[in-house]
Parts: C-alpha cells; structure tokens; sequence
C-alpha cells in the first residue's frame, strides 16, 4: 500500500511537472509504462469475470430437460408429451448464438397441438458441452440430431422440423440425408424454416461475426473481450425496435452464450457461415429439390436477411413452398416477437396436409 501511495505522488509529480514545462522522453516512458502496469491487473480481472448465475428462469429449464451422451459430449435435450390421441411429433432447432430457450414462448401452444415437443442445445450452445479446441460442423450437429431421435426411439416415426436461423441449415443437412436414404437419417414429415441465413448471397452476417468468423489472430482475443453490454447491443439490433428483449431476456441469453465458457468457442462455430458458402449447391439443392412440405415464416425487418432480397430469390427458388411474411416491425427472431403470429402461420401450414 506504500508502495502504491508512493507511485500515486509520482504520478502526480510528474503531471505536475509537465504543466509547467515540457515532459522529456524518459519521464512520458516511464509514465506510460505506469499506466501499462496498472492496466494489467484490471484487464486480468476483466477477462476472467466468472459467468452470470442462472436465473430462476434458466433454472426451471434445465431442470424440465435431460441430457444424453453424443461422441463423449453430454447434449442437452427437453421433451414433453402433450396431445391425447395424435402421434405427432415436432423437433425445434434453435438459431445462434442462443439456445433452445429460443421456443419458450411457443412451447405450450405447441405442447397442445403435438403429442411431443422435443427441443435440444446444440453443441457449443446453451447447457450442451462446449469442447474446445473442436471443430465445429453443420454436419455434426445433423448428426447429433439423429443421435437424439434414435435415444428417444423415434427412428421410425415421421417427425416435422421447425428450425430458426442456424437451425435453418442444420434442417437442411437433415433434409438432404433424408432425401438420399442416408444411414442414420430422420423421416422428415414436414419442414418449416424461419429466418435463416441459407443463401449466401442474400446474408449479411454483423460485423463482429465476420471478424471472429475470419480473424485467426484476433478471435481468441476477441471471444475473451466480448461483455453482456456488446452481446445485447449485438443481439438487440436483430430485433425490431418494438419487439426488443426484456432485460431479464438479454441476460438469460447471454447467460446461456457464457455457460461453459461457451463464449471462447463462438469464432469455431462461426464457420457455418464459410460451410454455407461451401455447400451451397448440396444445401439449397435439397431444399429446392425436396417433395417433403416446406414452409417459411419470415420476419421482413431482419438485416441478417434482408427484405425483400431474401424472400424474392425464396420464392424464386423454392417454388414448392409456402411461405408467411409476418408484420412489417418483426425482425429476426420472429418466434419471440409476435409469438401469436408465428404460432398462426405455423399451425395454418402444418394442419394443411
């Protein structure tokens, strides 16, 4: 503490000493490496800021879910059984950088048309391991997919998928397995896509995903300075201005992202984007080629898929399938922002066949 004290008067010394005269090279040296020095402590102390609690929320969440073992990887998965008398089951697959959290809102309504509901973290996500250094996939988490269906038994029953963003992609992995009678593969009763990035041409990540995402050097410094403060900024913009997160909502998601250290593993699973560059043709080509039915719930005001872009080359390419555009201020995560509608289109599309 003296030892402090006395630095502080020698701060001060010098300050003073530059107000009355011009500072020499030696003493702006020794100055800034006092600032340096003093830094330190303060940046270690930032960058390890253990994650947030999990809130009562979170917590009745994950205790209402299960977990099963995928390649050594414990895989987060929550399950209800809900209408009497019918077989029908729907799988939900969560965008990024969330978790199956995401569904929350529609979980109940869907829970009494459907007798399962079945939702799951992906790897790298919310309560799912995040194992590090991993080579995140597209393609696993497919895989882990059809590793959960076959731990709940249903490798033999018709499921409909209704998939958001990241999950858009991985619904399309799962399409194109199923239409080529891959070894493993789900039988896709139905497809209901919202939001997803799944033309390369028509998406426009956020400027902090195309850095982690291409930045070798920077990411693992990147993914450690990354706060809540930056991630609900990020995370806000995607919403429309009258539909924004509660406070309450931006920590449970952030809290998710930071369960883990699942924050050091983002600039991995960022390279779905350069897999959706990568195979586009097998991807787009399964779902403009599919007989399954598809259906795409669309929030207009998304900057991640912009209108009308986006939904002009959808309807181009994928002739087959019916689409709902929801009302013009909803934005990306269109089953949080107008549940009501999301939900409307949905059941109006599924109930069809």
């Amino acid at each position: 503490m003296l030892l402090l004290e006395f630095k502080n008067r020698h701060v001060v010394f010098q300050i003073a000493e530059c107000e009355t005269g011009p500072p020499t090279k030696g003493k702006m040296r020794e100055w800034w490496l006092l600032v340096g020095l003093l830094c330190i402590p303060l940046l270690a102390v930032y960058l390890h800021i253990p994650p947030p609690q999990l809130s009562p929320a979170l917590l009745t969440w994950r205790s209402a879910g299960a977990f099963f073992t995928f390649r050594s990887n414990n895989i987060f998965y929550r399950e209800t059984y809900g209408a009497v008398g019918s077989s029908d089951v729907v799988i939900l697959l969560h965008g990024f950088p969330t978790s199956s959290l995401d569904w929350y809102k529609i979980w109940e309504p869907l829970n009494r048309r459907f007798n399962r509901v079945i939702a799951l973290d992906f790897l790298g996500f919310g309560f799912s391991d995040k194992p590090r250094p991993h080579r995140y996939s597209i393609f696993e988490q497919a895989s882990v997919v059809e590793a959960l269906v076959s731990h709940l038994g249903l490798t033999e029953q018709r499921v409909n998928l209704l998939s958001h963003d990241y999950g858009d992609t991985v619904a399309l992995e799962l399409l194109y397995r199923s239409d080529h009678n891959r070894t493993g593969h789900l039988t896709i009763n139905s497809l209901c896509l919202s939001n997803g990035g799944i033309f390369p041409e028509t998406h426009h990540p956020r400027f902090l995903q195309k850095l982690l995402k291409d930045s070798s050097f920077l990411s693992p410094v990147l993914t450690r300075l990354t706060n809540y403060m930056m991630f609900s900024k990020g995370l806000g913009d995607v919403f429309g201005p009258y539909t924004q997160p509660t406070d309450a909502e931006f920590l449970d998601m952030w809290t998710g992202v930071r369960f883990n250290d699942g924050n050091l593993v983002m600039d991995s699973i960022l390279q779905f984007i350069n897999q959706r560059d990568e195979h586009r043709d097998r991807w787009v080509g399964a779902l403009t080629s599919t007989f399954i039915p598809v259906h795409m719930i669309y929030g207009p005001l998304d900057p991640v898929n912009p209108h009308p872009q986006f939904i002009f080359l959808y309807q181009k390419l994928v002739q087959r399938s019916t689409v709902s555009v929801l009302d013009e201020h909803i934005s990306h995560y269109p089953q949080l922002e107008d549940p009501t509608g999301f939900l409307n289109a949905y059941f109006s599309f599924i109930n069809a066949f």
